[in-house]
């Protein structure tokens, strides 16, 4: 199977896409298409044997709308002024030309202003208003009528075809009242067209706001490194030319161009574009570096380990862009309202018309409700509820290291009732780290940590590094020891300056005779209650001190659970360590229910188990082993880092950050699908309400244009408000 998205020009309205997606679904080896009218692109899955893409191009064409090829490799051209909306500034050029001309004739008609001399019986003010609003609706509105009369011709119908049949019909009998000195209508028909145009502009000026995103997302990338070649000599390339192995040079202040591995140098890097964190990011040599990243202090020498198209934040577009084309759930009960809405609105002007006719027996008063029913009634309010939503919804995630990947993400967000967390890596570092220093009466901290790590400089145990890395830290300034030795089981010793040092077990310190005081005996009962590793520090056989390690609390952890029960949400803990070591865990984080020495094929039976009870769940893992239970949660949210952005499994993907963008995920979820419901209510009520008022007689067709064009702004501007939600 082969994909394409392409963007298309012309489309007006919700059922201007369908008909689209209805044509391509109806061609023989097309396996699924999505038409997004407010990105206005269509993403088509097809067997290039059976369908080429040209063809694709050509039902677009015979359906009455243009093709518009994509940038090619768009994430590097941030600042191209192709969009998804076609030209604002030709939109908007319309719109001007449609006003200058209409405001004219409406202010002969509502001031009934007569003058000038006499043309052919008529005064030069009645010339000007029937001329004048004759080429704004003949125009300036030509491009309704081109595309009713394209879809008359394949005997469907859009927004265009109730445009155009209101303005012409308004038109036609004007022209007939202007013959037979009746009262006219061409301020009528010259005002809606402008208020529509007017509203096509505003609309495609908030849809590009919506989906602006993704472009602040490829305006972020640099577009030039320097590049160091075999010989020394270092020259300016574009990062597309940039090929893995390369070397590059990275210069205080400047972007990162491309992902990779530091060679030389060490510097803090602002990754906040990645993951929404404001605090810088220390590197050194062998740390991984992501493009569009900011190198904020030293000069840094980068081994290229990405080439352009497959860097980290090429994979946040792709991810982002894929979200928005994919539609909600709730968006297929509004296709199939707006699939038959345009036809409706046609037989319900058709019959006012008719009706007013046989009780006025007054054709211009009967063709006024006609008219009216057929300017306000707006499917583009009802095709822009949904994905102008997931738009700006899915945008702003990005913006905060939150991907998500569909705006079935997005529904399911709303409605869960526990999270589940895999305890490693999630609500915890992940790694051990020193958590406890405890010294015996009259000695130092800090030096019994500088003797420990001075020892542990040349193990290789992760506990060791854990205990160097604290020192480091600390800033300690650590001694060469001699003599080392490593006693398998029981911890190594060495010697420091003149002084025998050892750390290890309780255990080898009993078998060398050393003793420990109340009070580190009495440290080392607490802390392995607390499910810490203990190691005991000695000197010249006798205990100094204690040290704790554990795999730490995350920050904001319990922050996050306490958040998540504020929000009536259940939490589970699960994970492969002992009983004792996770309930220690679980008590500093306030977490009641825990699922200890759990392999990871069970943790899909514990989602299972809670789902069987009616349970919507959450599950939060690092998406390697905890693929299964993330896919089947109904909510599966991955941490992600930059190696692993594009987990398949997960729902929603968290890149880099703590435990609390889960609370921010679900935020996310819950206000979107909030404004989705929102945008929807108001698009229905809007023409629940106002079709029968203008079938009724009780709406001026110039009111009704008005409110339709404001009905579309409206939906687009509640969901912008999502870009300003605060966390």
């Amino acid at each position: 199977m082969s994909k394409t998205t392409f963007n298309i020009d012309g489309m007006h309205c919700a059922s201007c896409a369908i008909r689209i997606e209805a044509a391509f679904s109806k061609t023989v080896g097309v396996q699924s298409a999505n038409v997004n009218y407010a990105l206005a692109e269509a993403t088509i899955e097809f067997d290039p044997e059976k369908v080429q893409e040209h063809t694709l191009h050509q039902i677009v064409q015979k359906e009455g709308y243009r093709v518009r090829q994509m940038e090619q490799h768009m994430e590097h051209e941030g600042h191209s002024e192709q969009h998804a909306h076609g030209s604002e500034k030709e939109v908007l050029t319309r719109a001007i030309f449609a006003g200058v001309v209409a405001l004219p004739v409406l202010i002969i008609a509502m001031a009934r202003l007569k003058f000038g001399p006499e043309i052919f019986g008529e005064q030069l003010s009645d010339w000007i208003e029937a001329i004048g609003g004759t080429y704004v609706v003949i125009g300036t509105g030509m491009v309704f009528h081109k595309a009713a009369f394209r879809q008359m011709l394949r005997r469907t119908a859009s927004m265009d075809s109730l445009i155009s049949l209101g303005t012409l019909a308004a038109l036609l009998m004007s022209w007939w009242a202007f013959a037979v000195n009746q009262p006219k209508y061409f301020e009528t028909a010259a005002i809606i067209t402008a208020f529509i145009l007017i509203g096509r502009y505003l609309e495609a000026r908030s849809k590009g706001q919506a989906s602006a995103a993704i472009q602040k997302l490829l305006e972020l990338g640099a577009k030039f490194a320097h590049k160091r070649f075999p010989d020394g000599s270092i020259q300016d390339v574009s990062i597309e030319s940039l090929k893995k192995g390369d070397i590059v040079l990275v210069k205080p202040g400047e972007k990162i161009p491309i992902d990779g591995t530091i060679k030389d140098g060490a510097s803090s890097v602002d990754e906040s574009m990645l993951t929404g964190e404001s605090l810088p990011v220390s590197k050194k040599i062998g740390d991984l570096v992501y493009g569009a990243t900011l190198n904020q202090q030293g000069a840094l020498t980068v081994e290229v380990e990405k080439e352009s198209g497959d860097t980290v934040l090429s994979q946040i577009v792709r991810l982002v862009k894929e979200a928005q084309q994919k539609k909600a759930p709730i968006q297929k009960l509004v296709d199939r309202v707006s699939a038959v809405f345009v036809q409706a609105v046609i037989v319900i002007a058709v019959v006012t018309f008719v009706i007013w006719f046989l009780v006025t027996r007054d054709p211009a008063s009967s063709l006024i409700a006609a008219v009216a029913v057929l300017v306000i009634a707006c499917p583009c309010a009802l095709g822009l509820a949904t994905p102008t939503a997931i738009l700006v919804g899915t945008g702003r995630g990005a913006q905060m290291g939150i991907l998500i990947k569909s705006g079935e993400a997005l529904e399911r967000g709303r409605t869960l009732n526990v999270v589940m967390f895999d305890k490693t890596g999630t609500l915890t570092i992940g790694k051990p780290v020193v958590t406890d220093i405890i010294t015996v009466e009259g000695e130092n901290s800090l030096e019994v940590l500088r003797l420990a790590a001075s020892i542990e400089s040349l193990s290789e145990h992760p506990l060791a590094h854990a205990v160097v890395m604290k020192a480091n830290d600390e800033k300690i300034t650590l001694q060469t020891p001699k003599d080392f030795r490593s006693i398998t089981g029981k911890g190594i010793e060495a010697k420091v300056g003149e002084a025998m040092v050892r750390v290890g077990q309780s255990r080898w310190m009993d078998e060398l005779s050393i003793t420990l005081s109340p009070i580190l005996h009495q440290t080392l009962t607490k802390l392995s209650g607390e499910g810490k590793t203990v190691v005991i520090v000695a000197r010249d056989l006798q205990a100094i001190g204690v040290i704790g390690i554990a795999d730490a609390v995350k920050p904001g952890a319990k922050e996050t659970i306490e958040r998540l029960k504020q929000k009536g949400i259940g939490v589970v803990m699960i994970t492969g360590d002992q009983k004792q070591t996770a309930e220690a865990i679980a008590r500093q984080l306030g977490i009641e229910d825990v699922r200890s020495q759990v392999f990871p094929d069970q943790k899909l039976e514990i989602v299972k188990e809670a789902q069987s009870r009616g349970q919507k769940v959450a599950f939060v893992g690092d998406g390697i082993n905890d693929a299964p239970a993330l896919t089947q949660a109904d909510l599966g949210i991955a941490v992600g880092s930059g190696t692993d952005i594009a987990i398949e499994a997960g729902q929603i993907v968290l890149v880099g950050g703590g435990p609390e963008k889960v609370i921010q995920a679900i935020e996310i979820s819950r206000r979107t699908n909030r404004t989705i419901k929102q945008n929807l209510f108001w698009a229905f009520i809007y023409n629940v309400i106002g079709i029968p008022l203008a079938a009724l007689g009780l709406l001026n067709p110039v009111i009704a244009s008005a409110a339709m064009a404001f009905s579309s702004i409206s939906v687009v501007l509640n969901s912008l408000r999502l870009k300003r939600m605060k966390m």
